[in-house]
């Protein structure tokens, strides 16, 4: 089972139940609709000329969509590039973006765009069924993850930090790499994700309250003064990368 694979295989079960809520935007992507997404942009950007292995920069901040856009690029055998910048096939972008900073075919933006043609016509009415078996799936900080080495990461988390389907986890995690491991260790179990965008303690201990949080993972200094409490299991954010020696 590829890394995406992983990740898409609870929707069966949780077809409509919360994935992703996006506390900065209110959006709410369920299980079912980031499966759609994926798999119908996946083949969008397929028809749109991506070959197997080619690089495609993803700059878009932590949240519903990240996810979406990182793992499109994967399903369809492309290498999602973390990054503002640089040298590629296709660029994803949230809404703004530097044409002298990149060199691209075609430009596709979550929000209107000088230049950019919008997301949501890479979605069509078909997705691809199959992802990529192997191969470089994602490139970050100069280094690049193969299928096989996120989703073996995902078990060995997954193994350490139990998540349950029942579990609603506020991801206090700032860094968009992080934030997107995150997102796919909660999602391989069924939980719900809520993405806080780096909330200070009282708001993340209001957050997890209205929500009716059973996890926080966070910085280090933040995870450490929400020890104590009992209600919330706090996950220090460096062990979800610990692992790929990040």
């Amino acid at each position: 089972m590829t890394w995406t694979e992983l990740v898409l295989a609870a929707v069966p079960t949780r077809g409509d139940q919360p994935a992703v809520t996006d506390i900065r935007t209110g959006e709410v992507l369920t299980y079912a609709a980031f499966a759609k997404r994926v798999t119908r942009a996946a083949l969008g950007l397929l028809r749109q000329g991506l070959r197997f292995g080619d690089r495609v920069i993803v700059n878009v901040p932590l949240g519903a969509k990240l996810p979406v856009a990182v793992h499109a690029v994967a399903w369809a055998g492309g290498t999602a590039v973390l990054a503002a910048s640089g040298q590629a096939r296709f660029m994803i972008t949230q809404r703004h973006y530097d044409p002298a900073a990149v060199k691209v075919e075609q430009v596709f933006s979550f929000e209107p765009a000088p230049g950019a043609k919008p997301f949501h016509e890479l979605i069509g009415e078909r997705g691809v069924e199959f992802g990529p078996l192997a191969g470089s799936a994602i490139t970050f900080n100069g280094r690049t993850f193969d299928h096989d080495t996120l989703a073996n990461d995902l078990r060995k988390i997954a193994s350490r930090l139990v998540i349950g389907k029942d579990d609603v986890v506020i991801s206090a995690v700032s860094e968009p790499f992080r934030g997107l491991r995150l997102i796919d260790l909660a999602m391989t179990a069924g939980a719900h994700v809520v993405v806080a965008h780096g909330p200070s303690l009282v708001g993340c201990r209001v957050l997890a309250a209205e929500r009716r949080a059973t996890m926080v993972v966070a910085p280090y200094d933040l995870a450490k003064r929400l020890l104590g409490d009992p209600v919330l299991r706090v996950v220090d954010e460096r062990a979800i990368v610990s692992s790929l020696a990040l």
